[in-house]
């Protein structure tokens, strides 16, 4: 399934939706046609109820370059219609960050400016050794925008934050991972591989158990111990009540094996 111009390729693998930016000649940079194809990707994963795990990824040699420039100054608009272009952002961006469905980022080549910001709402970065991280935005005179005041700093600390910010300087896969943005750095060519393998392991997890902790979780920066305690007990509730969980005390009470286990060790291309 495709967006009608193609920039934003939607494929199904299992029980893993594939979000795959496919603007190439551009190193998938964020136009408006670019944006509408992900948000319409981010919906599908939200409201299907057979996926359950998103990889996100880019075509050619970019995982994504940011915002177009090009487009973006093309056209002159009053400063409240350049407002509402970004709060209108944020309505899918929240969708994805907060999207109930672990979501795993394969990135190679630049992830720059918002393209930086994309892999940072996704619950696990592979990155290929040919990854480069850059909030690129006051190089162009520009501020961070797409969210990444609020991730940015709860992911690296905010002296880190400030760093990357101010100075605007690249950032290898290598340095990412100590970083904390990237969870594991994969090669080349089995990065595609090796996201899918990671995404198939959830195909047999607790969909909600995961969706609500990771609700939970995301808010676990802004919210009192009481408050978290409160959304703990009703989380638990609700969960106590799934089929997942009977069917696990089940498999337990009868010396069955788990119907998820979460590998000591991955190898390419497993679990698919």
């Amino acid at each position: 399934m495709t967006t009608s111009a193609t920039s934003v390729l939607r494929e199904r693998h299992g029980a893993t939706l594939v979000i795959r930016l496919n603007k190439p000649e551009l190193r998938n940079a964020f136009d408006l046609e670019m944006r509408q194809g992900i948000a319409e990707a981010v919906y599908e994963a939200r409201d299907s109820a057979d996926v359950r795990a998103v990889v996100i990824t880019g075509s050619g040699k970019a995982f994504c370059a940011g915002g177009d420039l090009k487009s973006l100054s093309s056209e002159q608009r009053p400063v409240f219609a350049d407002r509402d272009r970004i709060r209108r952002l944020h309505v899918w961006f929240r969708e994805l960050t907060n999207l109930e469905k672990p979501v795993i980022a394969a990135v190679h080549g630049p992830a720059y400016g918002a393209g930086f910001v994309l892999a940072l709402a996704s619950d696990f970065v592979l990155a290929a050794p040919s990854a480069r991280f850059c909030a690129v935005f006051t190089c162009v005179g520009l501020v961070p925008d797409l969210g990444a005041y609020f991730l940015l700093p709860r992911i690296i600390g905010l002296q880190r934050a400030k760093e990357l910010v101010f100075s605007a300087r690249e950032v290898d896969a290598s340095e990412a991972q100590s970083l904390g943005i990237v969870y594991e750095v994969v090669p080349e060519e089995s990065l595609l591989d090796e996201a899918l393998a990671m995404a198939a392991r959830f195909h047999s997890a607790a969909t909600q158990a995961i969706g609500i902790s990771k609700n939970i979780l995301n808010r676990s920066f802004n919210l009192d111990q009481d408050t978290l305690a409160e959304l703990e007990a009703a989380a638990q509730a609700m969960v106590m009540k799934t089929e997942y969980h009977h069917d696990a005390v089940s498999r337990f009470l009868n010396k069955r094996p788990r119907a998820f286990e979460w590998p000591a060790k991955r190898s390419p291309g497993a679990d698919r």
